[in-house]
């Protein structure tokens, strides 16, 4: 009678400390990457009867002395995925964790809530420096402290598609922008000539500056029967002085000859539509915006539309999961002699990377719900237990002083 007592309060014991496990779940229902904790109960140790000396050892009686909240495990199934459209949310579809560190410390999380710090390192909230890996395959800081701008490339090149008709006398293309080397952009305007009559397939290219001074005078492409450009006839250098002094070298690029991806001379009535397809010149260019693609690759967006590259994130995967110990903030630490692997989203047992999203929380409040109920059943049956047993004792106290 009085072993029941203790062994009702185990069972309050116990059930407490599930309650502490399932309010700090539903707690962090909205906490990004948290995966929730699952805890074990486990019956204590039993008292044994051996009925008599010829039973062979068997026992007739087994009590139990109650019950325990043995340990904890970490659910690491996957969250769901929301997109949030940040430009430094990262979150992994799959397996794997992001490596982050502070100082010599180094963590593990599931939590993709990332931003940049004034030096331009990606860091967690609290200042730990987010990991990438170098193309040795060591760890480094994710930074774009060395992108924040995009230098001018000046124009060497510029590429022209479309038709120009048998049909037509002349086509001009106006306005067309050319780049220094400092990013200032200055204008040309290219106007076509049919010379057919004179040369089959032939046409006479002239170029002129932004202020109509002549730069190209009667150039010449040719094409050949088919439509397509000609060989040592699909390209003019053009070569001239901006207005601002600086002195410019390109090359008009009409296709390869044979091909009808450039420009082409086929039979189009008079109309001609021959138009600048692109140039490799830009001006300086700002970050614009930065994301993450499915390989963990941070790409940084410039002003001038183009693009660069700043990194790539590592992740990092433990055969024992939950040999890992949670320290607050979404970080766990590996506390034994356990190497991770150490890698890049999409190979071995890696995830993908989603950029612009965020995972969220693995806890079902369903469940919880359900749990919650079961411990609370729990806890009032153990109370009631120790309830009974006490009056049980009560009466057998009163019994022996009336006796």
């Amino acid at each position: 009678m009085f072993s029941s007592v203790y062994t009702g309060l185990t069972g309050l014991i116990a059930f407490s400390r599930g309650l502490d496990v399932i309010s700090n779940n539903v707690g962090n229902l909205n906490t990004t990457g948290f995966k929730r904790t699952d805890i074990q109960f486990q019956d204590l140790l039993y008292r044994y009867r051996v009925s008599d000396e010829n039973s062979d050892g068997r026992t007739s009686s087994q009590i139990g002395n109650g019950v325990q909240a043995q340990s904890t495990t970490v659910n690491f199934s996957q969250g769901d995925l929301r997109n949030t459209g940040g430009d430094s949310d990262v979150a992994i579809d799959g397996n794997g964790l992001f490596v982050v560190r502070n100082d010599d410390t180094t963590f593990y999380t599931r939590s993709g809530q990332f931003q940049f710090d004034q030096q331009g390192r990606l860091v967690t909230s609290d200042g730990s420096r987010v990991a990438g890996l170098d193309e040795s395959g060591n760890l480094t800081d994710i930074s774009i402290d060395n992108l924040r701008i995009n230098p001018a490339q000046q124009t060497s090149s510029i590429q022209l598609r479309g038709n120009l008709s048998t049909g037509s006398t002349t086509h001009d293309i106006s306005n067309v922008n050319v780049f220094d080397e400092s990013g200032n952009v200055s204008q040309i305007s290219i106007t076509f000539t049919n010379n057919i009559a004179q040369t089959p397939g032939s046409w006479l290219v002239d170029v002129t500056d932004q202020n109509d001074n002549i730069i190209v005078d009667d150039a010449e492409i040719r094409f050949q029967g088919n439509g397509s450009p000609e060989e040592d006839f699909n390209s003019i250098d053009v070569s001239f002085t901006t207005p601002g002094g600086s002195d410019i070298d390109l090359t008009l690029e009409f296709g390869e000859p044979g091909s009808f991806n450039g420009v082409t001379s086929f039979s189009a009535g008079q109309t001609s539509d021959a138009a600048v397809d692109s140039q490799d010149g830009f001006g300086l260019g700002a970050i614009v915006s930065v994301n993450f693609d499915s390989d963990g690759n941070l790409i940084v967006n410039y002003s001038n539309t183009q693009t660069a590259e700043g990194g790539q994130l590592a992740l990092a995967f433990f055969e024992d999961v939950q040999s890992l110990q949670r320290v607050g903030n979404g970080l766990f630490l590996a506390t034994v002699n356990q190497d991770p692997v150490i890698d890049r989203a999409g190979v071995g047992p890696f995830g993908t990377i989603a950029g612009g999203s965020i995972e969220l929380s693995n806890v079902d409040l369903t469940d919880q719900f359900t749990a919650l109920i079961i411990v609370q059943r729990g806890f009032q049956a153990s109370s009631q237990v120790l309830t009974v047993a006490n009056e049980m004792i009560q009466q057998l106290l009163d019994d022996n002083r009336q006796s």
